[in-house]
């Protein structure tokens, strides 16, 4: 029963991540570069590490999406403390744009979850906030 969860677990992640790059494509964006933003824009001012930690992603990927991200003039990174910690913070024009983006997706989330009852939303959020709890 647990390879099945996993299966559809990661069946549903393939299909959100689609969805969602198709809802970016008019913001020039993937899914990716969003995850990013939506973080700054829930924390705040953030540094590069704080975000891979946060994202589960690798350092250098972050390091490539966030390069992509200031050519595009979403964000802005500053030297830190030292000379090899990033401060990142969103730009005006992402702070713009972000609501824009948000909505679009909603949309994919709406149809993605558009079978659930809002209990069951509410269930399966709270669940998958407990998976994983342990790696924390």
């Amino acid at each position: 029963m647990k390879n099945l969860v996993f299966h559809e677990m990661h069946q549903k992640a393939r299909l959100s991540n689609k969805e969602v790059n198709e809802a970016l494509k008019d913001f020039g964006l993937y899914s990716a570069q969003w995850s990013i933003l939506f973080c700054l824009k829930r924390f705040g001012i953030m540094t590069q590490t704080e975000i891979w930690q946060y994202l589960n992603v690798e350092a250098p990927t972050v390091t490539r999406t966030l390069v992509k991200l200031e050519q595009r003039n979403f964000i802005i990174r500053k030297e830190g403390k030292d000379k090899r910690e990033r401060i990142v913070e969103l730009t005006e024009e992402a702070m713009y744009l972000i609501p824009k983006i948000e909505g679009k997706i909603a949309e994919v989330e709406g149809r993605l979850l558009q079978s659930l009852s809002d209990n069951e939303v509410n269930e399966l959020t709270r669940l998958l906030k407990k998976l994983g709890k342990d790696y924390e």
